[in-house]
């Protein structure tokens, strides 16, 4: 099995850890984590791999408190893998999807990117953060976990689907 967060820390240690605020750093990405089936489903993703970079490592490392960093680099693959709600991202934000999870009594956010390459399609990590409630008020909600539930919105009311809860 892969240990995400060694992976995550890896990468910080050796490309972000210790450089100065906005340098340059070395771009590399890695593979993050696969998307479960409910996830990839219930927001009709085209691509069930998430990657992340160096790029979004070194602006998080930029602009969280060393505390909060660290904290979000152990619980990244959680937000990812295993998402309490996903929220479609605004427009002019980076990212089409929010994926949000609850940790600790706290909600932290994560914004991933459909990337369009020439031959394949994947999801990249755009940012990571902690969020309040009232953030998201404003965001339209596309999945729920509940139970493994899909969420139903009121234009969807009429269609059935598996396994899923109404609200």
């Amino acid at each position: 099995m892969i240990d995400f967060t060694s992976m995550i820390i890896g990468l910080h240690k050796k490309y972000i850890k210790g450089s100065e605020k906005n340098a340059i750093v070395q771009i590399v990405q890695a593979f993050m984590c696969n998307l479960t089936a409910a996830v990839v489903k219930g927001i009709s993703c085209p691509s069930n791999k998430v990657y992340i970079s160096t790029r979004v490592l070194k602006h998080v490392y930029d602009k969280r408190p060393a505390e909060e960093f660290d904290f979000l680099i152990e619980n990244l693959h959680l937000i990812i893998k295993f998402p309490d709600l996903i929220f479609k991202n605004k427009s002019g934000k980076r990212g089409e999807f929010c994926f949000v999870k609850e940790i600790k009594g706290k909600k932290y956010l994560c914004s991933i990117e459909i990337i369009n390459k020439v031959d394949i399609v994947q999801c990249e990590i755009a940012t990571f953060f902690r969020v309040d409630s009232d953030y998201l008020k404003n965001y339209e909600l596309l999945w729920e976990w509940k139970g493994g539930g899909l969420h139903r919105s009121a234009f969807d009311a009429d269609i059935t689907q598996p396994n899923s809860t109404l609200q």
